[in-house]
């Protein structure tokens, strides 16, 4: 069984910074992608960043420059580094695992509230 378990959300000031963490919990199978989603109110959940096992990264526009996505392998830990926050990031976060076996795991969710 596979546990994600995420921290790191809060309230920040725009223009402040805040560090996610996931790390993945339990017996499991090898990790393809690790990745990062968001969903504020009233819009659909949108990818945020994503890593492969071996380092390629894929961010969306609107974080480009200002998130940073890393991973431990070792750890089977993911972060976001978020920097220069805007209160369009304000969302819930949601941590994302692709397995070897294309199967996808969800994390429970962090709020990230930025306030102008």
């Amino acid at each position: 069984q596979v546990g994600l378990v995420e921290s790191g959300g809060g309230l920040v000031q725009a223009g402040g910074s805040l560090r996610l963490s996931c790390a993945a919990s339990g017996t499991f199978f090898s990790i393809k992608a690790m990745g990062w989603y968001r969903q504020a109110p009233g819009k659909q959940r949108e990818l945020v960043a994503i890593i492969t096992t071996g380092g390629s990264t894929n961010y969306t526009g609107s974080v480009k420059g200002r998130f940073t996505i890393s991973r431990d392998n070792a750890k089977s830990t993911v972060y976001l580094q978020m920097n220069s926050l805007k209160p369009e990031d304000t969302a819930v976060y949601y941590c994302n695992v692709l397995w070897a076996s294309n199967f996808v795991s969800w994390g429970q969710g962090t709020q990230v509230t930025v306030s102008s």
